[in-house]
């Protein structure tokens, strides 16, 4: 009896041979570990479902678009990584952990390249889906009792940027400034973060230029649910701001503040 022809399904599950050369290593990397985490933590159906509507139905010329969940993934290795647009491709190309976790065979596709992956960070940027992202993960994470929400530490970061950044215009971007920290400057953008207190688990995200000062966007770091706030020495005054004022009064309970104190100017040895 002749051999019958490989159907689809087993076209599909063919392993190439770098993936059955892999799947036969001994040691697992640092790198295996932590994305076979992040595979079994991810709520991957619920961020889906959060992006699809806003996700074309169609790619270029009427053909199918790449997948969302690969796409997705991309993005994901590209924020844990911090890797640029073409790093991420060359990325993928080079790494097999990282092929077998955004689902890519190369023997059957290649890797989707940098101007895709830009083009869906725009999309997610467009319409403020990494928020919406953060906030079904916070809220699995409260469903799970890994969120609290009594308690919240605020603080911003700068992002910094290679000064000859430019936007799709090939124009200095408006929203990268220049700021000052210690005796260095900086330029890029300032990420203003809210997290848990108890978890040290992020809660909300607000990114502006790095110009902006930490004190400005305190109000929209409260969830509204707090008892305490705490934060360092850059926030002293903060309950003094009109913006913030507002917001206590609006919160359901007393809200007490832990600021760190400012440290003494050490007097000039004579």
């Amino acid at each position: 009896m002749g051999a019958q022809a490989m159907t689809t399904d087993q076209k599909t599950k063919q392993l190439s041979f770098s993936q059955a050369e892999y799947g036969s290593k001994k040691k697992l990397t640092r790198r295996d570990i932590f994305l076979a985490k992040m595979e079994s933590v991810v709520p991957w159906a619920r961020l889906i479902a959060v992006i699809e509507p806003y996700y074309p139905k169609s790619g270029k010329r009427g053909r199918p678009p790449i997948g969302l969940e690969r796409m997705l993934r991309m993005y994901f290795v590209q924020q844990w990584y911090g890797l640029a647009d073409e790093a991420v491709e060359d990325a993928l190309y080079d790494s097999q952990a990282l092929r077998n976790f955004c689902g890519i065979n190369l023997t059957k596709e290649s890797v989707p390249d940098a101007t895709t992956l830009m083009g869906f960070r725009h999309l997610l940027e467009a319409n403020e889906l990494p928020q919406a992202i953060l906030k079904e993960v916070n809220s699995l994470l409260k469903e799970r009792g890994l969120l609290m929400s009594q308690g919240t530490l605020i603080d911003a970061t700068l992002i910094a940027a290679p000064s000859s950044t430019k936007n799709e215009k090939h124009e200095r971007d408006p929203d990268m400034h220049q700021a000052k920290k210690g005796n260095q400057w900086h330029f890029g953008m300032k990420a203003h973060i809210g997290a848990d207190d108890e978890s040290g688990l992020v809660h909300t995200v607000v990114s502006t230029a790095a110009n902006v000062s930490d004190i400005s966007k305190t109000a929209e770091l409260l969830h509204g649910g707090e008892t305490r706030v705490g934060a360092d020495a850059g926030y002293v005054g903060v309950t003094k701001r009109e913006e913030v004022q507002k917001k206590l009064q609006a919160m359901p309970h007393e809200v007490r503040w832990y600021i760190a104190k400012r440290r003494k100017p050490i007097r000039q040895m004579k």
